[in-house]
């Protein structure tokens, strides 16, 4: 068993209900974020952007966990993954965070040349030996494309049972990203993820949220896959979160009934957020790059040819901008040496589920596992 570098009686009592929050360490050690890493996000579908990120004949590099993973598309449209290594010397194929497009991939460094598929094609002055790329699972979800870097992930209907019909209407693969934010908090990326769980601190730091949305409102899943979350109500007389509750767009087709006065916040383990309004589709992809900071990426997705969006973006960006003042807070809290974890309200119950979650994997040294369906 690879349990986590923690004080494992510590992170027991996070499974007591009301639950509290991680011992200091999970959220301010170095060690602690290198195992989550190699287990957590190594073992999990890690969100890697969206399907239209890799046109035809294109590629790119992302990171996953400690893995940087090159994602392809052929000629005909199919995804593949293989790690970001050539089978030569080791030199990575291309620089993460960056794209390419073309029919072949050639390493930069000896020049050995491989297909899209993943086969060797070519090397310079001899035959190429029958050596291709190591592959990594990958898959499409509703145009987000989805990496396990270890391979050991259950299959992604089973990884996110329960969601399809949530997120079906929305029909977030139909959807084009019409603005995107990236943002650098001073934060360790778990609690970014406690923050959006919960809206017990919207009355204290977002009163242009309770001005549309009620924070007492609606009610939360009981997930029997890998996410979890809520969905909460607009106030009469409000079509969507913006400023002033209007929206630009109208809505999403097929979006009817009960689904125009509400909006579901979802988070798909471990590292997309995603947030289904009655006119677009918001998402939140997080990337851990130290301890005690994280990367944001904020996205806004509308039907194609929709240009009215500064709505949307400008009433998110405000409540992005609150809540990672809020989670910088807790992070230099958390670093004090006066910080002892207190207890949750039954207001923050994702919270607690979602620790509990991350506490189980802290203590078995896997990946977190598919809750029991009854």
């Amino acid at each position: 068993m690879n349990s986590a570098p923690l004080d494992l009686d510590e992170v027991r009592e996070c499974l007591k209900a009301p639950g509290q929050m991680l011992p200091q360490a999970a959220y301010t050690a170095d060690d602690v974020l290198a195992w989550e890493r190699g287990v957590i996000f190594a073992g999990g579908w890690v969100c890697a952007g969206r399907s239209a990120d890799i046109p035809n004949r294109g590629r790119r590099a992302v990171a996953v966990g400690d893995d940087s993973v090159l994602l392809v598309r052929d000629d005909d449209a199919t995804l593949r993954g293989f790690y970001n290594v050539c089978r030569h010397r080791a030199h990575e194929l291309l620089p993460c965070g960056s794209s390419a497009t073309g029919r072949f991939i050639a390493c930069p460094y000896h020049n050995w040349v491989y297909d899209l598929r993943g086969d060797l094609h070519r090397i310079p002055g001899e035959p190429a030996p029958k050596l291709g790329l190591a592959e990594v699972p990958v898959t499409e979800w509703h145009g987000f494309v989805f990496v396990n870097a270890d391979g050991q992930a259950p299959p992604v209907h089973d990884y996110l049972h329960g969601l399809e019909d949530i997120v079906a209407p929305y029909t977030p693969a139909e959807l084009d990203v019409a603005a995107s934010h990236e943002y650098e908090l001073d934060a360790n990326w778990k609690l970014a993820v406690e923050n959006y769980h919960e809206c017990y601190h919207c009355p204290a730091i977002h009163p242009e949220l309770c001005a549309v949305s009620p924070p007492d409102s609606g009610d939360n899943y009981v997930p029997t896959g890998l996410w979890a979350g809520g969905r909460m109500d607009l106030v009469d007389g409000a079509e969507t979160m913006s400023m002033d509750g209007n929206s630009a767009a109208g809505p999403l087709p097929g979006i009817t009934g009960e689904r125009l006065r509400i909006v579901e916040y979802l988070h798909l383990f471990p590292n997309l957020l995603l947030s289904l309004h009655p006119d677009y589709v918001m998402t939140h992809v997080l990337e851990p790059l130290t301890a005690t900071r994280t990367r944001v990426t904020c996205q806004w997705l509308f039907p194609r040819g929709t240009t009215d969006v500064g709505y949307a973006v400008d009433f998110w960006d405000l409540t992005n901008r609150q809540d990672w003042q809020a989670c910088e807070g807790v992070q230099r809290g958390v670093g004090s040496r006066g910080y002892r974890p207190g207890p949750f309200s039954a207001d923050e119950d994702v919270t607690f589920q979602w620790i509990a979650t991350v506490a189980t994997a802290y203590l078995t040294g896997r990946a977190p596992a598919l809750p029991e369906r009854i």
